[in-house]
């Protein structure tokens, strides 16, 4: 039958059986096609996806975009450790294929690090400082993504990319079946088929393939093109850093020490990175052939990260520490993680107008603590009691810093929408480790000659629970000198008078 101004030939019913669709028509008013010029259509077979996705897979895969690095060499497990440790500075969706594959979820990590090309530089370069080689393959699902890495390449071939899933299973028709790492005896079989590309296997009919082969064939073909989805295990990162190197040779002297310990450090400073993490303390042992290992340690100031910084307040206290005999391994063990937290840097510097004191402190504290001893330098922190000398404890200056964190955070909440708070009763800085009897020439105490009262008195009764109880009239007093002390009075017989104080 002839179109009127058509030119068009009415296909055969054999034709159209073959043709899933409506033939496309494109009208040419201008210019009529002689029948006799149209030739018979040909229909190529195109590779199709085995059954169509439920909504629920497609909303699930239609995001994701996974990149897998294949080694060329079989690895350990600490090595793939150490490659998606690297990973996770890019993405938190690592997962180990062992023994020879990591993978990991980058369509959110694209925009961040500049694109496909600078995020896989950026990995190789990972690569690289472990001295291993890899492929690297990108694809929406995490099967094609390993199979695209897996497959082998010429030089100067384009490394397998496939970002849009429409182009994946013609992407994935070239590869062999043996990518996919399925049994053996499964490839064998197929081969005398004459089935050795993926493509090939996904034409074949599924309920052949499934009854030939069993289901977990045609689940492994669903899961490589999306139509099945693919739960990953997301590797759990460890929460403490555990490391142990033996030099080819033993170590005697502290500088050789510390360059060995560089590399372990620089390792240790990538997995905090890694995890966003700090620590706030570091151990470092150093075995020997015999006898007990020498261990320092290292308890920060506040959480810390840097190599840098971790390797000079080790290097201190080693200089400082006598080893018993020749170092053969060296181990580091941290303290659990913690978040690590960052702050800008102050517009002035320390004693510039405006500058402050607080962002050196830290390191101050840690330097002294390598070079005199770690118990040589503390703070102090208020404790709720009434009983002055037990009114205070030492603690650590990171445990200091957090607990006036929590006082100032409490003390604000308190204080909101509440009166504003009397001061308290005064207090001296000084206390005197035990109070000094003070003779009493009448009625008051003397002290360098005669004191002149101040304030008082402010009774203390306190501490009859716990066998330590006291009473005592405290007074401020003044000396010949113009100092200021505090002075109090037993309560109990003989009545007698003591110096517990000095203010500043």
């Amino acid at each position: 039958m002839k179109a009127s101004g058509l030119g068009l030939r009415a296909a055969s019913p054999d034709a159209l059986a073959d043709v899933a669709g409506p033939l496309p028509v494109t009208r040419r008013p201008s210019a009529a096609v002689a029948p006799a010029a149209v030739k018979p259509a040909t229909v190529t077979p195109a590779v199709v996806a085995p059954a169509a996705m439920t909504p629920a897979v497609a909303a699930a895969v239609a995001g994701d975009l996974w990149l897998a690095l294949h080694l060329a060499a079989p690895a350990s497990g600490p090595l793939l450790e150490r490659l998606a440790a690297s990973a996770g500075e890019i993405t938190p969706r690592v997962s180990l294929e062992p023994p020879d594959g990591v993978l990991l979820e980058v369509r959110g990590s694209l925009a961040l690090f500049g694109g496909v090309e600078a995020l896989c530089g950026k990995l190789r370069a990972a690569c690289r400082r472990e001295g291993v080689r890899v492929q690297l393959a990108l694809a929406p699902t995490p099967l094609a993504a390993l199979a695209g890495a897996r497959a082998p390449r010429r030089r100067g071939e384009a490394p397998f990319r496939v970002l849009h899933r429409a182009e994946l299973v013609g992407a994935l028709a070239p590869l062999p079946l043996g990518v996919l790492r399925l049994p053996q005896e499964t490839i064998e079989r197929l081969a005398k088929m004459g089935v050795g590309e993926i493509g090939q296997a996904l034409r074949l009919p599924r309920a052949g393939l499934a009854r030939r082969f069993g289901p977990a064939m045609l689940a492994a073909l669903d899961r490589l093109v999306g139509v099945e989805a693919e739960p990953r295990q997301n590797l759990s990162p460890r929460e403490r850093y555990r490391a142990r190197r033996e030099p080819s040779y033993e170590l005697t002297e502290q500088p050789a020490i510390i360059a060995f310990l560089a590399p372990m450090l620089a390792e240790l400073e990538a997995f905090l990175r890694g995890r966003q993490g700090s620590v706030t303390a570091l151990e470092c042992r150093l075995h020997h052939r015999e006898g007990a290992a020498t261990r320092c340690r290292l308890r920060f100031a506040q959480p810390a990260f840097a190599a840098a910084a971790i390797g000079f307040l080790l290097g201190e206290q080693l200089a400082a520490t006598a080893l018993a005999a020749p170092v053969t391994a060296c181990e580091l063990v941290s303290s659990r993680l913690v978040p690590r937290q960052s702050a800008s840097a102050a517009l002035w510097q320390p004693g510039e107008h405006g500058g402050s004191l607080a962002s050196e402190a830290p390191a101050l504290v840690e330097r002294l603590r390598a070079r005199l001893g770690e118990d040589s330098v503390y703070g102090l922190c208020l404790v709720p009691e009434h009983r002055p000398e037990a009114a205070w404890r030492r603690v650590a200056a990171l445990h200091m810093a957090a607990n006036n964190r929590q006082q100032a955070a409490g003390s604000q909440k308190a204080s909101a929408g509440a009166a504003r708070p009397q001061p308290a009763t005064r207090r001296p800085l000084w206390l005197l480790s035990t109070p000094l009897l003070l003779p009493a020439l009448g009625a008051w105490p003397h002290y360098e000659g005669p004191l002149e009262k101040l304030a008082g008195p402010e009774r203390i009764e306190t501490g009859w629970w716990d066998g330590r109880d006291i009473e005592r009239d405290y007074y401020v007093m003044r000396s010949r000198a113009a100092v200021q002390l505090w002075v109090y009075r037993q309560r109990r017989a003989p009545h007698e008078w003591f110096l517990h104080g000095v203010f500043g």
